[in-house]
């Protein structure tokens, strides 16, 4: 199965099934003497991990990370890391009636269709437990470029049609959806509950700021640095849509209104996002992902099963009835595994600058 590793230089590979024994992460290219514990990454791993909301999957994992390579007397070694983070409360035996239905929404069509054969148990590799790894990750890039004073960070922005009001990006907002509208994160956690109690779930879209990126970074034709963020984050299973700074809207603008104007003291807008012909350009990074609703349900759907056959299917099992707030630290990982990247190429080429 090809299309499990991301990045050039500091190139992450994610392995492992939703019900198998382990998930992780294999991280090549981190550079040598950075401080690394497993506390650094557990960290992370605590953002994401289930059974924090009434909301999420009542599944309980502890995700306790085990580095197994890489790091010496807590440094890495520039070898590569090997990440480790057991299943614990791994139920395969819930997916029985699953083996020969395929969950509309899902990848079980999908991968039939690609591999001739699935692990129909949570999904497997196209489970968001997938996730855990990147996460461990990310946490290992964040640490590379937070020695350039680079900082992301990630919040919600609309769940179930209710949108937060304008706000300030000045800091990581800490509420239980991670929204930084008070008032509408109360509306978002009603409208969750009701969804739950109808049976269905509820999409959303998350912003991501990076904060303190250098100008430079990104190349100019099929390695944009625009480019290769929107790829990565595409790459997360709930993701549909991604755009950055006006994204859309800068359709509906005129050039004069969409330009960023430049003075002395730098760019005055910043309807680019952060990235202007691949590069970034020194001004804060926006991206905002559009995450599509869950699509394990309860409520019957139809579909068929492995043999053509029509059926009705409300699945049981444990899951969340949104990916928010538990998909923020997976953006924020993939955006920190991405710049690591790219700020590594770039000091091949312009050492330390």
């Amino acid at each position: 199965m090809s299309g499990n590793a991301i990045g050039a230089l500091f190139r992450v590979v994610t392995w492992g099934e939703s019900h198998g024994p382990a998930v992780g992460a294999l991280i090549d290219g981190c550079p040598p003497r950075l401080i690394l514990s497993e506390a650094d990454i557990q960290e992370e791993l605590d953002r994401r991990r289930p059974g924090k909301l009434l909301s999420s999957s009542p599944r309980r994992e502890g995700d306790r990370v085990e580095i197994l390579s890489g790091v010496f007397e807590g440094q890495t070694t520039g070898t590569p890391i090997s990440l480790l983070i057991r299943n614990r409360d791994a139920d395969g035996a819930a997916y029985d009636g699953l083996r020969d239905l395929f969950r509309p929404g899902h990848g079980d069509i999908t991968y039939q269709a690609k591999y001739g054969i699935r692990d129909h148990r949570g999904g497997g590799r196209a489970s968001g437990r997938e996730t855990a790894g990147r996460v461990a990750a990310g946490a290992v890039a964040r640490k590379v470029i937070g020695q350039a004073g680079i900082e992301v960070f990630a919040f919600t922005q609309e769940l179930g049609g209710i949108v937060a009001g304008p706000v300030s990006s000045a800091a990581a907002p800490t509420g239980p959806l991670c929204c930084p509208d008070p008032e509408a994160e109360a509306r978002m956690l009603q409208r969750l509950q009701e969804a739950g109690a109808a049976g269905d779930t509820l999409g959303g879209i998350v912003e991501i700021v990076v904060r303190g990126c250098p100008p430079g970074l990104g190349e100019p034709v099929f390695d944009k640095m625009d480019a290769d963020l929107t790829g990565a984050l595409m790459g997360i299973g709930t993701v549909k849509g991604v755009e950055i700074g006006a994204g859309f809207q800068a359709a509906r603008m005129t050039g004069s209104a969409c330009n960023d104007p430049i003075g002395p003291e730098g760019f005055r807008t910043n309807h680019a996002g952060g990235i202007l012909a691949g590069i970034t350009n020194g001004s804060e990074i926006v991206l905002r992902v559009a995450c599509k609703p869950i699509p394990s349900i309860g409520r019957p759907q139809e579909t068929i099963d492995v043999h053509g056959n029509p059926a009705v299917i409300a699945v049981k099992g444990r899951h969340d009835m949104s990916v928010i707030p538990r998909i923020i630290p997976v953006c924020e990982a993939m955006v920190c595994i991405v710049l690591a990247d790219h700020l590594l190429r770039q000091r091949a080429i312009a050492p330390w600058r």
